[in-house]
């Protein structure tokens, strides 16, 4: 691992990758092996990425088929007969360990592709499993029971192993199947078949749904009635006793209540309760683009207390975490960098005051953006008009008072300036992650108000963003890459800028981890990524979502269709299309998943509890729509284990250690020592990724 100061060369199985220290602060990552504490709900822990450790080998994305593919019958009406070939011996299959054909487990649009995966392990911890499938599969209509298409696999890479899953694959394309219904796959030989999945327009809103309802459940000091959160997950509001979020006090003057503030509201950043300024200005952007790249997927249905007021649900969602920035705003701009809060199981059970942090230069900045944006959108509404009228005015202060104040900044959880235990992750950013805020909250408020003044700071910057430096367009500096494109697309937008950023966008694409990937074939689970790290199911949504961009933009060679097919098939991973067979949503069995995660590093969903644990073993399991981690081959538990405590037992668990990329993953909650947080803790980062890629399906 070698750092030039602003980025960190990871090296690897033969490649290496930069990663920026901007990006690892902003993900709240801590590089290195740190100790950690052993409270279940210990809000001081530290996360981190072991990233020496990271296996970096290139594995691959299978192509993305084609809308078409395969013979059969397409559209509704009944299906005509198709002729079966007659079925030939086939090897005794020993799958044990894992399934043998993955598929979206909610399913597919009828005009997009669809794709089952068959697999044989060839390497892991289910490398004893064995499958080669039979000559004839099958698209049977589970109602009916009628086989409605049919034909053979096709071998992946000519029979290769993927050494970023460690499998031998074939596709089964069924893609020209378009009628509206509920399907298996079914191998015939061998009498396997897939989980259940629907074919419809409509397949991915309910999902959707639970995904948005997921920042619900992380809302602080609001009531989770029954009628909203479900019987099994009421809770009373968190957060409001005394000394807690509405008279919290500055972390280095406990005792003097003149530094009170109401800084209430707001949601849970990830499995612990810790409010981070700059991350919930992200979260609100990533919901507010959400609703602007698709205003037909919402509704105001959701269930959640503001549903039925005539404003979709999702920016009633954003606007609850821009009422907690406008708390978090100090009469002159500035605004706060953080609120840490004392964890518990249920939240409302939680007593520990409520320390915040001193205003920060990229705090105000993210929070500028993130104003404005709102102002932009939410000015829409006719009931929000005044609302948006002030977040405008305190966009316009945020950024005044950085100009100000360029290079302020506070380190939170850092014995080096006693904010030791202050929150969890590290929130500030360095100089280069303040001057993409900067860029970020100038393109934001061009928009929104056309003043010259916020143009030309970009022109006058934009070209020290890695994008334009490097040439090279990556999933680990999505938000800079993505207000860049939007800033292109901006009517007023100097034209040499946008043909600048439009031009390095589309040259960047074309690159072997991008475009390359999938006309090569990469992954055989064709969602393909470079690099495996801490969050990687946030980075899947990523990669998924620069796909996108080019068919919103109307950008490169391939088209629209071809470029949301690539992005489709980043859904279709998460859903299941991947050497688990996992959907990487918790809790997701009554939504039709077949095997959703069961248990997640949570602090309300604690390990032990009997009621929130674990889906098959508690009373309710932890709430549905909860997007995990993810497979993190970096993982390890604590340095010193196995002798410094008895839970570490005698070998690292297996997985997730020791796998091929893909397969560095298992539900578990474990806190320390085994450290279960960097392999499958939630974070709303991830949740917002995965909804503004899941809102272009819907």
């Amino acid at each position: 691992m070698v750092s030039d100061g602003r980025r960190i060369l990871i090296v690897g199985g033969g490649t290496a990758g930069w990663l920026t220290a901007g990006y690892l602060a902003r993900a709240r990552f801590t590089i290195g092996k740190k100790m950690m504490k052993s409270a279940p709900f210990d809000s001081s822990r530290r996360k981190l990425l072991l990233v020496a450790g990271a296996s970096l080998v290139p594995f691959a994305l299978a192509g993305c088929g084609g809308g078409g593919g395969g013979a059969g019958t397409g559209g509704g009406g009944s299906p005509t007969p198709v002729p079966v070939p007659t079925p030939t011996p086939a090897p005794a299959a020993t799958m044990v360990l894992g399934p043998a054909i993955v598929v979206d487990q909610f399913g597919y649009l009828p005009a997009r592709a669809k794709i089952a995966v068959i697999r044989d392990p060839q390497v892991g911890f289910d490398a004893s499993d064995s499958f080669v499938p039979g000559t004839v599969y099958e698209l049977v209509n589970s109602t009916t029971n009628a086989v409605v298409h049919s034909g053979s696999p096709t071998a992946w890479n000519a029979g290769a192993t993927d050494p970023g899953s460690g499998d031998k694959a074939w596709h089964f394309d069924f893609s020209a199947i378009t009628a509206v219904g509920d399907y298996f796959v079914r191998d015939v030989q061998r009498n396997v078949k897939s989980p259940t999945f629907k074919i419809a327009a409509d397949v991915y809103a309910p999902i959707l749904r639970a995904a948005v309802r997921v920042f619900y459940y992380q809302r602080a000091g609001q009531q989770k009635t029954a009628a909203n959160a479900g019987v099994g997950y009421a809770d009373g509001a968190s957060h409001i006793g005394p000394l807690q979020d509405r008279n919290a006090r500055l972390y280095s003057a406990p005792n003097d209540a003149s530094a009170e503030r109401d800084l209430s509201g707001g949601w849970y950043d990830a499995g612990d309760f810790n409010k981070y300024t700059s991350w919930t200005a992200s979260y609100v952007i990533d919901l507010l683009h959400a609703y602007l790249e698709n205003p037909s997927a919402w509704r105001d249905d959701y269930n959640i207390p503001e549903s039925g007021n005539g404003i979709p649900d999702i920016l009633d969602e954003a606007k609850w975490g821009l009422d907690w920035l406008c708390r978090m705003q100090e009469p002159n701009g500035s605004v706060l960098s953080i609120v840490g809060l004392a964890g518990a199981s249920p939240p409302s059970a939680a007593t520990g005051p409520s320390r915040y942090g001193p205003a920060s230069t990229s705090a105000t900045l993210a929070s500028a953006g993130a104003f404005a944006l709102g102002a932009k959108i939410l000015g829409t509404v006719p009931a929000l008009t005044a609302y948006a009228s002030g977040l405008r005015a305190r966009a316009e202060n945020a950024w005044n008072w950085a100009a100000a104040n360029p290079n302020v900044t506070f380190r939170n959880n850092d014995a080096s300036n006693g904010s030791e235990g202050l929150g969890a992750g590290q929130q500030e950013v360095d100089d280069y992650g303040r001057l993409t805020l900067k860029i970020a909250a100038a393109i934001y408020l061009y928009d929104l108000t056309g003043s010259a003044v916020y143009n030309s700071f970009v022109d006058a910057n934009y070209t020290q963003t890695h994008l334009i430096q490097w040439n090279y367009v990556y999933p680990f500096e999505p938000q800079t890459q993505q207000v860049l494109l939007y800033h292109a697309s901006l009517p007023g937008a100097t034209s040499s800028t946008a043909t600048s950023i439009r031009n390095i966008y589309v040259n960047g694409m074309e690159s072997d981890i991008n475009w390359g990937a999938v006309a090569n074939r990469s992954d055989p689970y064709m969602a393909y990524l470079k690099d495996y790290v801490w969050g990687s199911n946030a980075v899947k949504c990523h990669q998924g979502n620069m796909f996108a961009y080019l068919a919103r933009y109307g950008l490169g060679s391939h088209g629209a269709e071809a470029n949301m097919a690539a992005a489709a098939h980043f859904i279709h991973y998460l859903h299941g299309v991947n050497p688990l067979g996992k959907v990487y949503l918790s809790n997701m069995g009554s939504f039709g998943a077949e095997n959703s995660v069961d248990e997640f590093y949570h602090t309300w969903f604690w390990n032990g509890s009997a009621q929130w644990d674990n889906v098959k073993t508690s009373t309710y399991g932890p709430a549905p729509g909860f997007l995990v981690g993810g497979p993190n081959p970096s993982y390890d538990w604590d340095n010193r284990c196995p002798g410094v405590s008895s839970a570490c037992g005698s070998a690292k668990p297996s997985p997730p250690a020791g796998q091929p990329p893909q397969k560095s993953y298992k539900d578990f909650n474990d806190s320390w020592p085994l450290n279960s947080w960097s392999v499958t803790e939630n974070s709303n980062g991830y949740q917002s990724a995965y909804i503004r890629l899941l809102a272009r399906f819907v």
